[in-house]
């Protein structure tokens, strides 16, 4: 049976430029007729997929590469004693079975892939005994003797929780493709958002007393916003892409929303130093259909007494009642974390009593986690 976690965040950006175009501008998107501030979700992707090796051992996890020859190159050398080259040529051959199109470089694939680390070792453990013999065959010797080597079933099965959480796409081999249990919406501001210029100019340190002017002189444009951030997790998808292994989705579960609530993009990070903790995190547990509720923001937030964040903090727990009563879609479990402080009555009831960020974690999983149960019986 499907069973979908929502995730829901929202969260204040001070001056920043967290995820630009290629002009350098700060992304934006019309939303309800005005500008609003944008994070791409291929950003907050990439923030949450490094945040995961702070979390569980990065040996574990998978990388997005086009040098999966020369990774497997670099384990195959390492366990059989090889030259280089030698361990060059094995991986080329038994890699070959892929048929994945090469790269400007020989030894790259034309599109970045993403396997498992694990995956690889594997990989060297069906030759690992052969290894000695593998190295000194000619080239058209060395593939008919790899040519049973199950690479495909290899990269296909025992993914690690990043691929089984985001998927993966080979356009060459379908076969090889994951389907993501997990979608990730592109973040927008509550409100309209307008882009910024910092004008800047550096010193130059070794400047001598008669010396004037600037040694450098440049600009970075900015955007200050409360953004709206949404994702969903299917555990039926994420069970289904881990082997049938519950314990681990469950587990990747609890990776997930740790690093998607936590991480932040990197763009100009130095200049601005933006990294902020969420104001509001709500995460809901459906069995009909994941909501995002961005339509909370159609009408843009207007600053007011109480400031954007409060209003949109009671402008999103609105929608939230609005999606339940007026289309049935009921969660099965909502829990919140945010600042109680100036909630109304209204915000209060829908988003439930407010828990602190480790007791979300624990309840939402301890919840999917009796779902999946649940349903294997």
């Amino acid at each position: 049976m499907r069973t979908y976690v929502d995730v829901h965040v929202l969260q204040t950006v001070p001056p920043s430029n967290l995820n630009r175009d290629d002009a350098g501008t700060p992304k934006q998107a019309i939303y309800g007729g005005v500008k609003r501030a944008r994070v791409s979700s291929q950003a907050w992707k990439r923030a949450t997929r490094r945040a995961f090796a702070d979390l569980v051992d990065p040996a574990t996890l998978g990388t997005r590469t086009k040098k999966i020859s020369a990774l497997l190159a670099e384990k195959i050398a390492s366990r059989g004693g090889l030259a280089p080259d030698d361990a060059a040529r094995i991986a080329t051959s038994v890699l070959s079975d892929l048929g994945i199109k090469t790269g400007k470089k020989a030894t790259e694939t034309a599109y970045l892939l993403f396997f498992g680390r694990p995956q690889l070792d594997r990989l060297v453990d069906l030759i690992e005994a052969d290894l000695p013999r593998l190295a000194g065959l000619e080239d058209t010797a060395l593939a008919e003797a790899v040519k049973a080597v199950p690479v495909r079933e290899t990269l296909g099965t025992g993914h690690p929780i990043d691929v089984a959480l985001f998927g993966r796409m080979v356009a060459d081999l379908p076969g090889l493709n994951v389907d993501a249990a997990t979608q990730v919406a592109h973040a927008l501001s509550t409100h309209a958002a307008e882009v910024e210029f910092d004008y800047y100019t550096a010193v130059d340190d070794e400047n001598l007393r008669e010396d004037t002017g600037a040694g450098m002189i440049g600009t970075i444009e900015f955007q200050s916003a409360t953004l709206y951030r949404f994702a969903t997790v299917g555990l039926h998808q994420l069970v289904d892409n881990l082997g049938g292994d519950t314990d681990a989705a469950v587990g990747a579960l609890r990776v997930f929303l740790t690093a998607f609530t936590t991480s932040m993009p990197t763009g100009h990070s130095n200049s601005f130093a933006h990294r902020t903790a969420p104001n509001l995190l709500t995460v809901t547990l459906r069995t009909d259909q994941p909501v995002n509720l961005v339509s909370a923001f159609e009408k843009p937030v207007v600053a007011n007494g109480h400031g954007i964040l409060a209003c949109s903090i009671d402008k999103f727990a609105a929608e939230l009642t609005k999606t339940t009563t007026l289309w049935g879609l009921h969660p099965q479990l909502i829990v919140s974390t945010y600042d109680t402080t100036d909630a109304s009555e209204h915000t209060a009831a829908a988003l439930g009593t407010a828990v602190s960020f480790p007791q979300l974690v624990d309840t939402v999983t301890a919840a999917a986690r009796d779902r999946l149960q649940a349903t294997s019986r």
